[in-house]
C-alpha cells in the first residue's frame, strides 16, 4: 500500500493483490469506517480501488453496482468478494454542495433525475429487502431502550410494515440514495456512488434524501421543505407523494434506532426524530408522541 495507513497485516495485504491484479496506479489513499479507498488510474482510466475491511453488508457490494450497469450509477470495471475497481468521478463534486448554497430545489431536481436514469436489473446474488431491514424495530423494542419515544417506534413499526404489505413492484434500489452519495463527473454528469442494495418499491428510495444532507438538519427538517420535496419527486417519477411521506417518517424512526445501535445518544433534537415528527401531521398521526 502507497500510504502508510493504520491497517492490519492481512488488509494491506489484500489492498496491495487488488492493486497488482487489476493494475491501479495508486496516487493517494484515503480510509473510511469500512473500507480502504485508493484513487488513481488503470492506464489513462481514472479509477477508485474500494476494499471493504471486513464481511458484512457491502461484502458483495460489487454485484449491487454491475447491476446498475451504469445507468445514473458509477460503473464497475472489477470486482470480487471484499473489494472492486469502479469509474471514478471527477471532479467528484458531492450534491451537498448545492444543498448547502441555498438551492435545495436544484439539489431535489438532481437527485430525480438521477433516480429516473437508474434501471437496475437483478443482481447475482440475493439482496436483503425493506421488510428484512424492519427487524431493527424488532431489535430496539427487545432491548428495553427509551432513547426514542415508545409511541414514536411502535407508530413508525406499525406504519413500515403495513407500507411493506402493500408494496407496488419491488426493484433493486440504491437503499442509501442521499445527497453525500451523489457526485459530479464532467463527462457523465450526476451518478450516485455506494448503493447498499435492496429490494422494494421506488418511494421507499426516497427516504435516505428526505433526511439530508446530514449538515444542515434545520433544512431537511423545515415541514415547507419536506412538502416541496415530497411533491417533486412524486411528479416527476409519478409516485405517489403520501407514501414517500410515511415511508420518510417510518425510515425516520428507524434511522434513529439504527443510530441508537450505533452506539450513539439519541436525544428527543436528534435530526430524525425532529423530521419523523414534522412528517406525523401529514400522515393524520398528531397527538401521539408520548411515550
Amino acid at each position: 500500500m502507497p500510504m502508510d495507513l493504520p491497517v492490519s497485516r492481512e488488509l494491506r495485504s489484500r489492498v496491495d493483490d487488488r492493486i497488482n491484479a487489476w493494475r491501479v496506479s495508486v496516487e493517494r489513499v484515503s480510509q473510511t469506517q469500512g473500507s480502504i479507498l485508493a484513487f488513481g488510474r488503470r492506464g489513462t482510466q481514472p479509477v477508485v480501488l474500494k476494499v471493504i475491511k471486513d464481511p458484512g453488508d457491502e461484502w458483495r457490494s460489487g454485484e449491487i453496482v454491475d447491476a446498475f450497469d451504469g445507468k445514473g450509477v458509477v460503473r464497475v470495471y472489477e470486482y470480487v468478494e471484499g473489494a472492486m475497481l469502479l469509474e471514478r468521478a471527477c471532479p467528484g463534486t458531492h450534491l451537498v454542495s448545492i444543498a448547502l448554497n441555498a438551492d435545495d430545489d436544484r439539489a431535489t431536481e438532481i437527485l430525480v433525475d438521477v433516480i429516473g436514469r437508474m434501471s437496475p436489473c437483478a443482481p447475482a446474488h440475493t439482496v436483503p429487502t425493506v421488510e428484512a431491514w424492519a427487524k431493527g424495530f424488532e431489535r430496539y423494542v427487545a432491548g428495553g431502550s427509551t432513547q426514542i419515544p415508545t409511541r414514536l417506534v411502535l407508530d413508525a413499526h406499525r406504519l413500515y410494515t403495513d407500507l411493506c404489505c402493500s408494496q407496488s413492484q419491488a426493484r433493486l434500489l440504491h437503499g442509501d440514495l442521499h445527497h453525500s452519495n451523489v457526485l459530479f463527473d464532467s463527462d457523465r454528469g450526476w451518478v450516485a456512488v455506494d448503493p447498499k442494495g435492496v429490494a422494494g418499491e421506488l418511494e421507499y428510495e426516497i427516504g435516505a434524501a428526505l433526511r439530508n444532507p446530514q449538515e444542515r438538519p434545520n433544512l431537511f427538517t423545515d415541514p415547507t421543505v419536506i412538502e416541496a420535496r415530497a411533491q417533486r419527486f412524486a411528479h416527476e417519477l409519478h409516485l405517489d407523494a403520501r407514501r414517500i411521506l410515511a415511508w420518510g417518517f417510518a425510515q425516520a424512526v428507524l434511522s434513529a434506532i439504527w443510530a441508537a445501535e450505533d452506539g450513539l445518544v439519541v436525544e428527543p433534537n436528534h435530526p430524525c426524530i425532529v423530521l419523523a415528527n414534522a412528517i406525523r401531521p401529514t400522515l393524520g398521526m398528531e397527538g401521539r408522541t408520548q411515550p
